[in-house]
């Protein structure tokens, strides 16, 4: 099928706009490329201190004729999708050595889990720690003892960090391997309505924590299509996953066959092989608009627009909010995955998951068929899945060749929506997005007085008091990356939910992030030039009429004057210490804006 004309005039744009930078990164790659096998260049003394502790590995390392795979783990056990990470390196060492190379873990990188520290100081480091991830991957690196990779993570800001990373050393081939999700608990309805009523103070915190239990209860990424279980969607669309590795549950045969495969498929396109693969040249222009669609068409989480822009510059590719616009005009809503569903991605992945979406989607023109993967050449390698054969060899079968439940997963003919299910926001508020896939087409449009706030608490405070008794835009700003790190305000959505039930009319304006999981109330986040900055959030004020048109793709104020007023300059001293938010003073001052990417390190 040809390209579609649309999906094609942005890719051409973006190469457009990437022409000195992407040329830039290909020199640097080639020129690391062209100096050959990396270890070949250390001294004995070097490699000594590399190999000391690789028992019967170190004759073969000391040769150099063998190939070296790195391993860079964000292993630990409070993240439930990290969890099975712990026993990955010596399954990684094994399957090296079957297939004739080694394996070392390079080094760790540190994974915080957003659910711990919603609505806590703590999440004011989590933006950042994307940064802090790409840092540490590079130092693991650094020893330039490999000649692959293979990259070990799942959740929300860890794949962005560890692609930068991946980008960064583009000449290394990489390889991204998950864990996969855990099995369903509670249905993700059923836990949604539970924390409403908590809210209201319907029920008490002890029924909360049960059904909170029964929700997140056991190894693998958490069910619903938050950021997470977007970030390995993402890894598939772009080639850096096996085919079909993204939702295969953790601790059975066939994800263990995966991480194997994984494994032996990072040493095969080293340099010293016949297949090379550099990561930097995978990552292109056109795998970042397959990104892009995978996106739209499922539905994924609002983070990866701040994501996508940080992780295509360490490759030296120019996104900008235009073509997430423009690319979700075109793309079809085709997947309804809690929280635009009530389905979790167990359900998805069963009614066909990535596979089916990916073969309706390139039979529409609307992906790039011919990029480089680590699978091979061609996307269409990833409209099949694996199984487990005879003998339990892996292998790997055509997928879906139709949805098996289309009240989650659709043709591209007959989609949920036409369009996806991101739209750009401009208006004198300054540029934004919204995520309208789970918004009812009856609150796609207000109008109202803005209720200014600087916290998500004091909004909570005045739920609690019972002041929303109108329709309202609610403003949360000074929650940009330079205010305070751009923490996420997920724990707004219950209480926005519960006004919006009650029949008024209500929206959300931030220079904050909203969550994965951002559901059914209108949200326009990411607003910028953030408050911290001057920008028009720092201006507004209690009673000014908001309008919000996700439609139109319009936020603006409607008061005369408006920019010729003072910005508001609140004290933000409480943001600069405390949980090791002094550490990161450094970030705040250097990160760049929300369109893009927050970024401090590209």
């Amino acid at each position: 099928m040809p390209l579609d004309a649309r999906i094609a005039a942005v890719t051409d744009r973006i190469i457009a706009r990437s022409a000195v930078t992407r040329g830039r990164y290909r020199d640097r790659i080639a020129q690391a490329a062209e100096a050959g096998p990396v270890r070949a260049h250390l001294s004995c003394g070097n490699q000594a201190h590399a190999y000391a502790a690789m028992g019967d590995d170190k004759e073969a390392l000391a040769t150099g004729r063998a190939p070296n795979l790195g391993i860079v783990t964000a292993y630990n056990d409070m993240l439930s999708a990290h969890q099975p990470f712990e026993t990955f390196p010596a399954l990684i060492r094994e399957a090296a050595r079957a297939a004739g190379g080694t394996a070392q873990v390079a080094g760790g990188v540190p994974a915080m889990c957003d659910g711990v520290t919603q609505g806590q100081p703590g999440m004011e480091l989590s933006l950042f720690s994307r940064d802090v991830i790409a840092l540490s991957a590079g130092v693991a690196m650094s020893h330039n003892c490999f000649d692959a990779a293979v990259y070990l993570g799942v959740c929300d800001k860890i794949v962005p960090g560890l692609v930068i990373a991946a980008a960064s050393f583009g000449h290394v081939p990489a390889v991204f391997l998950p864990a996969g999700p855990m099995t369903s608990g509670l249905p993700n309805d059923e836990k949604s309505a539970i924390r409403q009523k908590f809210a209201t103070g319907e029920i008490g915190r002890e029924e909360l924590m049960r059904a909170e239990m029964a929700s997140y209860h056991g190894p693998g990424t958490c069910t619903f299509y938050g950021t997470a279980n977007t970030n390995q969607m993402l890894m598939e669309f772009m080639g850096l996953h096996l085919p079909g590795a993204s939702f295969v549950n953790p601790g059975t045969p066939l994800r263990e066959a995966l991480t194997v495969a994984g494994a032996q498929r990072a040493l095969a396109i080293a340099a010293l092989g016949n297949d090379y693969r550099p990561a930097g040249e995978i990552l292109d222009e056109r795998a970042f608009v397959n990104g892009i669609v995978g996106l739209m068409a499922t539905g994924g989480s609002t983070n990866l627009v701040l994501h996508l822009p940080a992780m295509a510059r360490a490759a030296g590719v120019i996104l900008d909010l235009e073509d997430f616009a423009d690319i979700s005009a075109a793309v079809p809503l085709m997947a309804k995955v809690y929280p635009n569903g009530l389905a979790d991605v167990n359900h998805f992945h069963a009614a066909g998951g990535l596979g089916y979406m990916i073969g309706e989607l390139l039979e529409a023109g609307l992906l790039h068929d011919d990029v480089r993967t680590i699978a091979g050449d061609g996307l269409a390698r990833y409209t099949q899945e694996p199984r487990l054969g005879a003998g339990g060899a892996l292998e790997w079968v055509a997928g879906a060749g139709q949805s098996l439940n289309e009240r989650i997963l659709r043709p591209a003919s007959d989609p949920f929506q036409r369009s996806g299910g991101l739209r750009q926001l401009r208006g004198n508020l300054g540029r934004g997005v919204i995520k309208v896939s789970a918004v009812k087409p009856e609150h796609h449009v207000i109008e109202a007085p803005a209720r200014v706030f600087e916290s998500q608490e004091a909004v909570k405070a005045a739920f609690k008091a019972g002041e929303f008794t109108d329709h309202t835009v609610v403003v949360v700003r000074f929650q940009g990356p330079r205010a305070n790190g751009m923490p996420e305000l997920h724990a707004l959505t219950p209480v926005l939910a519960v006004l919006q039930d009650r029949g008024l009319k209500v929206a959300l304006v931030t220079d904050g992030r909203m969550s994965g999981a951002s559901g059914k109330v209108p949200a326009a986040i990411h607003v910028a030039p953030e408050a911290a900055d001057g920008g028009p959030l720092a201006r507004l004020r209690d009673g000014d009429r908001v309008r919000l048109d996700a439609g139109a793709g319009v936020m603006e104020v409607l008061v005369e004057g408006f920019e010729a007023r003072e910005p508001a300059r609140p004290d933000l001293s409480a943001n600069a210490s405390g949980i090791g938010r002094e550490l990161f003073a450094a970030f705040r001052d250097n990160v760049g804006p929300a369109t893009a990417g927050a970024g401090v390190v590209v």
